[in-house]
């Protein structure tokens, strides 16, 4: 069997294919990856002997403005994704069994187009639950379209979403539709989404609620033990002393970075803490030199948060499902997308508090952190970490082999 992953999406988007790849490999079937060419990226997959194919620009430098804005704006750029994943697939996917996207809708649009003229058996995967439509949460806003305001009928907020899917994206996706042979359609979103995507995400976390009009598959989280040692320096640092809380941002680029770098640190030691501080793409630096706080870089999240008292970071999909797999408690300062439902999940289970806002200042991270550092939010937090399904890549590698083998009905 030979199966093609496919990811156009910061580290937390990437990461899952990681244990997925691996997953499938362990049963005997030739994986590939074709995700973003950040080196990061390739990095992780290489260090698990899984081919990656770069395709798409820079995720990293589009976040952090590195890439100047392209003339055409999104609808250009979401051109090029098409492009890009089309092609490359394309060329991957001879021989191939089974396809699987995962990531914005341009570059699943030029996956799906492959598995419509070759043949192949094409799968789309999302890793929460509301970016899929339901009746039970309103769409996440897409960029420069607000959700209706007054409206709270989730199902017109969905209507309305397929609407401005179509009016972003639809010149992209049927214009390169038509160039290679395909006809255009109509709703695109519901087009490369299926009548049954996949939802990689732990039940309990994320959970996908019935009754909905999708047939939506929960595999559970794509999750793969990370076995890389922590820098020794790092380790000096956690044996010598308290277990300290973790702040970063990942791939969120966010503003002022030195002022949230002061507040956080700040807030950190009024709770009696020592700081790890995670550069992440915003490049967050500490005030001062004092050796209550530890700059660091790329890690082995999964490691290091078993370790600290908890974890203050934006709640994306990838560090929030590590944190709570982990049974770290977790502060939230959701910025967009995905981020507020999490914040919102986490604060609802009792494992850690939702940020009031998205810019973390001294009293408001205060605030949140004493709900955190309490003593019942580490007893949930572990409660909830003892239960974390962690076979989700398995079952959704024994999913695409029986898809590949005709055992299962198409998805798509």
């Amino acid at each position: 069997m030979r199966v093609v992953l496919s990811a156009y999406d910061s580290r937390g988007g990437v990461e899952p294919l990681v244990g997925l790849a691996v997953r499938l490999r362990e049963l005997g079937a030739e994986v590939l990856v074709c995700a973003p060419p950040d080196e990061e990226f390739a990095q992780r997959l290489a260090g698990v002997g899984v081919e990656m194919v770069p395709t798409g620009a820079s995720v990293r430098d589009l976040v952090s403005g590195k890439t100047p804005p392209s003339p055409g704006g999104v609808p250009r750029r979401a051109a090029e994704l098409v492009a890009a994943f089309h092609a490359n697939v394309s060329t991957v996917a001879e021989g191939c069994d089974v396809l699987l996207a995962t990531g914005l809708v341009p570059a699943v649009a030029g996956v799906k187009s492959v598995s419509e003229k070759l043949g192949i058996p094409y799968v789309y995967a999302s890793y929460q639950p509301v970016s899929l439509p339901s009746p039970h949460h309103p769409p996440i806003p897409r960029p420069g379209r607000p959700l209706a305001p007054g409206v709270t009928d989730n199902r017109a907020l969905w209507e309305q979403d397929a609407r401005d899917a179509q009016d972003v994206f639809g010149e992209a996706v049927n214009g390169h539709r038509v160039s290679v042979g395909l006809p255009p359609v109509d709703d695109i979103r519901d087009h490369v989404f299926t009548e049954r995507p996949w939802l990689a995400s732990d039940p309990v976390l994320a959970p996908w609620r019935e009754p909905a009009e999708l047939d939506v598959l929960q595999t559970g989280a794509w999750v793969l033990p990370d076995e890389r040692p922590l820098p020794a320096d790092l380790l000096a640092f956690l044996d010598a002393g308290a277990p300290p809380v973790y702040v970063g941002f990942g791939s969120v680029p966010v503003r002022d970075p030195r002022d949230v770098a002061r507040a956080a640190v700040e807030a950190v030691r009024a709770q009696g803490r020592r700081v790890l501080l995670s550069r992440g793409w915003g490049e967050l630096a500490p005030a001062d030199a004092a050796d209550d706080c530890f700059v660091l870089g790329e890690s082995n999240h999964q490691a290091l948060f078993r370790r600290v008292a908890a974890v203050v970071h934006h709640g994306g999909a990838g560090t929030t499902t590590t944190a709570t797999w982990a049974g770290a408690p977790q502060v939230i300062v959701a910025q967009g997308g995905d981020q507020p439902y999490f914040a919102e999940r986490i604060a609802a289970l009792g494992i850690g508090a939702a940020h009031d806002g998205p810019t973390p200042g001294f009293a408001s991270l205060s605030a949140a952190l004493k709900t955190a550092l309490a003593p019942k939010t580490a007893e949930r937090a572990a409660a909830v970490a003892a239960g974390f399904r962690t076979d989700g890549a398995e079952t959704a590698a024994r999913l695409l082999l029986d898809l590949a083998a005709g055992r299962s009905a198409n998805p798509a």
